[in-house]
């Protein structure tokens, strides 16, 4: 299948409205504050099991879109980050609509993630395919050393805590352990129950991770409400000449969204950030951020999108996902038997294809929402918690026990809940955990096909270059966070030690 005949099977009925309620369930999922696009993929996941790889790929991807884009409406009209990424958006957002034009600020921001994603589409579409082709003709050896080096990067940059990110990577490894050792035959961490001999799922793992504990977590905060204000039509339409004054804008924070999208572990939420602070810093009017500047839900909102294109070049091209949603998606792809990395692309071209077809075609039946059923996905903005998270149980549990018609599941989902909800309140990011999970088999094949390559040496790990340069740039990432805080200890110590000086030389001896 070609990239055109993506296209046209995407406009048959059955793939058209799969697409079209993909991109409904995410917008509306984005609208609802704590629901975030990862867990409605995540509660998806049951769904998809039984239906083709090309389907549930076009659901997934859809959802994926929809989820970015509908964070907009809630932080515009609720001043609340439907989705993390929609936090800077909120910033401005609803100042402008508390101003009086929420139209405006819904109408920009819709424009501006429209033009980042189809900018991030033709990114994916030039860009992977060539990366793909090289890393085709890497061996075992630099594969594994590919993902010791996501593992190791993706914990680097979570939020600051690397030691807690690596430990949730590490755990999401040994969490893929138990079973039948695939080399050998033999049971392995079993611990003598028969339920574990097939490993755990990653389906209930993942279900219990996102989705029970973020239900928890909102739980615990049910009586929070905030007032919305009131949406309209009027605004919602960008002129030929709001494109022209916003149009360098939207080009450079969509490349920085794009660019910071392919960074494994950084995501959406920092590239809204950093496209905000450069809009701000080349803005002739700085001083309106933050008091509703229309070049500030421009540049939030192109990055946002723009990110969705770039963060599937490495998760397609090299199977490394760049945040939490990517995650799952790599959770999704590998329970349809689909592995990311260059053989997908070989092995798997009708697969990639209608990712790539899906990815464009979404953002602009997103569009199409956001502009035509603005006034509906308000008013899902005041539906009661209480009525939606039992419902989120309620398919977590179906969604779990569907999978293989067995009660042990849903205390796996249960247990990995609980699990989720220490790990939320030590701080622990998950992301990582999620990596560790979908990556260690992985990681663990391409390492046992190595050494039986290699007579069971590991000095190819050395000798070879690409996979000696991806672990060098792998002890480089694990070592610069305690290089940084040595560093930032060392300019403190000067400090004090600078400040004692001056105090004795002023006479207090």
């Amino acid at each position: 299948m070609t990239l055109i005949d993506a296209f046209i099977h995407l406009f048959t009925l059955k793939a058209f409205f799969v697409m079209i309620a993909g991109v409904a369930l995410g917008v509306s999922v984005g609208v609802l504050p704590g629901i975030t696009a990862g867990m409605l993929m995540a509660l998806t996941l049951p769904f998809t099991y039984h239906m083709s790889s090309i389907d549930a790929v076009t659901l997934l991807i859809a959802m994926f879109v929809g989820g970015v884009s509908g964070g907009l409406i809630t932080a515009t009209l609720m001043r609340i980050p439907g989705e993390p990424n929609a936090i800077m958006t909120c910033l401005d957002g609803y100042q402008l609509a508390k101003r009086g034009y929420p139209g405006r600020a819904l109408g920009l921001g819709n424009a501006a993630s429209v033009v980042g994603g189809a900018l991030s589409w033709g990114a994916l579409v030039l860009f992977a395919p060539p990366i793909a082709s090289i890393a085709v003709a890497l061996g075992p050896f630099e594969n594994f050393a590919i993902i010791m080096m996501a593992l190791i990067l993706i914990s680097s940059l979570s939020e600051g805590a690397f030691l807690k990110g690596l430990s949730a990577g590490l755990l999401g490894m040994l969490v893929s352990f138990p079973g039948i050792d695939e080399s050998s035959g033999m049971m392995r961490l079993t611990f003598g129950f028969t339920s574990l001999e097939g490993g755990f799922n990653s389906l209930p793992v993942i279900l219990g991770m996102f989705a029970v504990s973020q239900v928890v977590a909102d739980a615990l905060n049910i009586e929070e409400r905030t007032d919305a204000l009131e949406s309209t039509m009027r605004g919602m339409f960008m002129s030929l000449r709001d494109y022209g004054v916003h149009g360098w804008n939207m080009l450079r924070s969509s490349l920085i969204g794009i660019w910071i999208g392919i960074l494994p572990g950084v995501g959406a939420t920092i590239a809204s950030i950093v496209a905000y602070t450069t809009a701000k810093n080349l803005s002739r009017t700085p001083d309106e951020f933050g008091h509703g500047s229309e070049e500030a839900i421009v540049a939030a909102e192109s990055a946002n999108n723009a990110t969705t294109g770039g963060t599937l070049i490495p998760l397609l091209t090299l199977g490394i996902p760049g945040g939490l949603t990517d995650s799952i998606l790599l959770g999704a792809l590998v329970i349809h038997n689909l592995q990311p990395g260059p053989l997908l692309f070989k092995n798997n071209p009708e697969i990639v294809n209608t990712i790539f077809a899906t990815h464009l075609v979404a953002h602009v039946a997103m569009f199409a929402m956001m502009t035509f059923g603005i006034a509906l996905f308000a008013r899902l903005m005041k539906m009661p918690r209480a009525f939606i998270l039992p419902m989120v149980i309620v398919f977590s549990v179906l969604g779990a026990f569907a999978l293989n018609n067995r009660a042990f599941d849903i205390w796996v989902m249960l247990a990995f809940g609980t699990l989720g909800i220490l790990l939320e309140l030590a701080r622990v990011p998950l992301a990582p955990f999620v990596v560790g999970l979908v990556l260690a088999p992985v990681a663990e094949s391409e390492l046992r096909a190595g050494l039986m390559s290699s007579a069971g040496s590991f000095s190819p790990l050395v000798t070879r270059p690409f996979a000696c340069a991806m672990l060098v740039i792998s002890a480089g990432l694990f070592a610069w966070p305690f290089v940084r805080e040595w560093r930032k200890a060392k300019r403190l110590s000067t400090s004090k030690q600078s400040g004692t000086s001056s105090f004795n030389r002023g006479g207090f001896q």
